[in-house]
């Protein structure tokens, strides 16, 4: 029997139970939904078990109620199979008054939206759970708090031991819960698979719309290709047709990616619009990302061995990774990640911003001094143009890097921290 390792979404679900009558745990496929929501669980209702589904099914027709009944907290799982369960469960939790009455997991968007007739605003509390953090998976010693930067505390330097190999491995393999226990290549098939299991499956059952496994293949393949960038479907076209010779149209790829995101396959960033002493403007294009760095990879075909033999696409993919990370570390923290970029070709890779106004800025870097050198001058430039008249300045600076001997403070007062150190 596996153990069950600890995931930041337990403090959240639990938290969430105790002001809300029900809590919503969305997210991909495989990222550990159903296994957290049961370590809280007192009773299941099983909607992907297809003799139960069947069964509730005929008892919605018949005695609806009855699907309810069952020890608090109850979890439904896979729950978008029968949509009516929205309304019901929101007038049970209204009903019967009381909080952490019912736990809702589900792995994409309902089929059909038109049968949830409320919003579940006040009833509802909502989680997006994305694949494991390193520091879940347990590939991160936790040193460095990010909580604890926001609070003002400074580390003692101290050595780190991730190699580049290593690294490169847990960009392929992924942050899937399953991956974690198995070694090697059997662990880097379960990322190749779900990324096959994408296209040639799930496509299909996300709506009512059937879509083409070919183009939806050649999609995550462009996306792939543009990861970390704020790349326009328009030239997404124009990517597909040079690498593929395929024909795609604007509309189709904006619809595809539409379903994509009901899957919880593609997560796209948000810009950040601070205020600025200067009047440059700042572009606002999202960029794009996949929920974890192992789909990009797989859609490419890419294994540890071939990211080694490219440092420029092993940075990528690096970028991809720290960001899922800092995601999750964010929803801890009670915050959002966003990025910046203005017209003068000012960026930052990733603001984690707290909603009680404080945020960080953070580089991200494989490693090596001059790209820690450049990314630390890139985020004193931003936080020089800050108008801190009208807004707080940066709680710390931090250059996040894959790997370095190394976590320390600069001079400067930049954080050089190796995500293998880093947590909430």
């Amino acid at each position: 029997m596996r153990i069950y390792r600890h995931r930041i979404a337990d403090d959240l679900l639990k938290r969430k139970l105790l002001g809300k009558g029900a809590v919503l745990i969305q997210g991909p496929k495989w990222c550990g939904k159903t296994t957290t929501a049961k370590q809280v669980a007192k009773s299941l209702l099983d909607l992907g078990d297809t003799a139960e589904l069947s069964n509730a099914l005929e008892t919605v027709q018949i005695l609806p109620k009855k699907l309810l009944e069952g020890e608090n907290p109850r979890l439904i799982d896979e729950w978008q199979t029968l949509p009516e369960l929205w309304d019901m469960v929101r007038s049970e939790v209204d009903r019967r008054g009381e909080m952490g009455q019912f736990i809702l997991t589900g792995s994409s968007v309902p089929v059909d939206e038109e049968k949830r007739r409320h919003s579940g605003t006040g009833r509802f509390g909502w989680i997006l759970m994305r694949p494991m953090s390193l520091w879940e998976s347990g590939d991160s010693t936790g040193k460095i708090s990010l909580s604890d930067l926001f609070s003002g505390q400074v580390f003692e330097p101290f050595e780190c031991s991730m190699e580049l190999e290593q690294l490169a491995f847990l960009v392929c393999r992924g942050g899937w819960p399953g991956a974690t226990f198995l070694e090697g290549d059997i662990a880097l098939d379960q990322a190749r698979d779900y990324y096959e299991a994408i296209y040639k499956i799930d496509i299909h059952r996300v709506d009512k719309v059937r879509r083409s496994s070919e183009r939806t293949r050649l999609l995550l393949r462009s996306y792939a290709r543009n990861t970390g960038t704020a790349t326009s479907f328009s030239k997404m076209c124009e990517d597909i047709k040079a690498n593929d010779n395929a024909t795609i149209t604007y509309e189709t790829i904006s619809d595809y990616v539409d379903a994509l995101k009901k899957l919880f396959v593609l997560e796209d960033m948000p810009a950040w619009n601070p205020n600025l002493r200067s009047k440059t403007a700042i572009q606002s294009s999202d960029t794009r990302y996949f929920i974890d760095p192992s789909i990009a990879t797989s859609a490419l075909s890419l294994g540890p061995k071939d990211l080694m033999n490219d440092l420029k696409t092993f940075g990528l993919y690096f970028e991809s990774l720290a960001v899922r990370d800092l995601r999750i570390y964010a929803d801890a923290l009670g915050g959002d990640l966003y990025h910046f970029r203005d017209s003068s070709g000012l960026e930052c890779d990733a603001v984690l911003h707290l909603r009680n106004g404080e945020y960080a800025l953070i580089e991200i870097k494989i490693g090596g001094k001059d790209n820690i050198d450049k990314g630390a001058e890139s985020l004193k430039a931003l936080a020089n143009k800050i108008d801190t008249d009208k807004m707080k300045a940066p709680a710390f600076l931090m250059v996040l890097i894959g790997v370095g001997q190394y976590a320390y403070r600069r001079p400067d007062g930049v954080f050089v921290v190796p995500i293998g150190s880093l947590k909430d």
